[in-house]
């Protein structure tokens, strides 16, 4: 043994000296929880999905200014077929929120645990700032080619906007991926359809976020905060007033045995 191992081992056994066995016990076990194993998976899972949500929405965004080679219909398709890719890649796994609006409303509306709501708000943030970080690096970015989001309009129609737009892909998703009697095979196509609708129709005008990470991302990582805070208050807003009304029409007479039985994806979207 090393000088540097003994010194390692000494430091180690004075840390716990003080402990009782049990203490070291439960520290153990903790570590080694089922519990702690899985949110471990799904942060990791948020933090993937994010990654490439925003590498790849905002890359064809990047290849288009630079190439001209994928058009503003393009690239809202890139911004839909990731999203459905993503879906189905981890959407088993953590629920594929990859959104800090669609996390905060389910919190608030009970379909998911409040004590995991900062670990996958922190990953899909991380995940939006490497995924910027990598943009920048790879294609060169100034601020002419700033891949965040902006209005074309005045702030308070971008904000209604995007309230509007966010309001509409959480109804999707309240009603596609947490409702027993919808089809959850086809979830992530009907979100990812929505994105794309939402993006086609109002991508130019107020930026299409509906996700505060994917313009808080490229705001930090190229220091460029103009009007953040609409992409921030916005689709909170809206995904919150979406999930409100789905949850007035979900219920229903039938008794729980009479409702057809989801899929697995169905029901992981709300992290259960």
């Amino acid at each position: 043994m090393s000088s540097k191992d003994h010194g390692s081992d000494l430091e180690e056994s004075r840390s716990t000296k003080g402990q009782s066995p049990r203490r070291r016990h439960e520290d153990a076990d903790f570590c080694s929880s089922t519990a702690v194993v899985v949110l471990t998976q799904k942060v990791f899972a948020e933090t993937v999905g994010t990654y490439f949500l925003i590498f790849v929405g905002c890359g064809a965004f990047l290849v288009d200014k630079k190439y001209g080679s994928i058009t503003f219909p393009g690239m809202a398709a890139a911004w839909g077929l990731v999203i459905v890719v993503m879906a189905y890649a981890v959407g088993h796994i953590s629920g594929g929120h990859f959104n800090p609006a669609v996390t905060i409303a389910f919190a608030v509306f009970r379909q998911f645990p409040l004590t995991q709501v900062p670990s996958y708000i922190a990953a899909q943030m991380l995940g939006s700032i490497l995924a910027s970080g990598t943009l920048c690096l790879l294609y060169d970015v100034d601020q002419e080619l700033f891949f965040g989001t902006l209005p074309s309009v005045s702030y308070g129609r971008a904000l209604v906007l995007e309230i509007i737009i966010t309001f509409l892909l959480m109804f999707v998703i309240s009603g596609v991926a947490t409702d027993n009697r919808s089809s959850g095979d086809f979830a992530g196509l009907a979100i990812g359809l929505t994105i794309l609708i939402n993006v086609l129709t109002t991508g130019q005008v107020c930026g299409a976020s509906m996700n505060p990470a994917r313009s808080l991302g490229p705001a930090i990582v190229m220091h460029n905060y103009k009007a953040i805070w609409i992409y921030i208050v916005g689709p909170v807003m809206g995904a919150i007033l979406g999930a409100f009304a789905y949850n007035l029409i979900r219920y229903t007479d039938k008794p729980l045995n009479e409702i057809t039985k989801s899929s697995s994806l169905l029901r992981s979207f709300t992290g259960n």
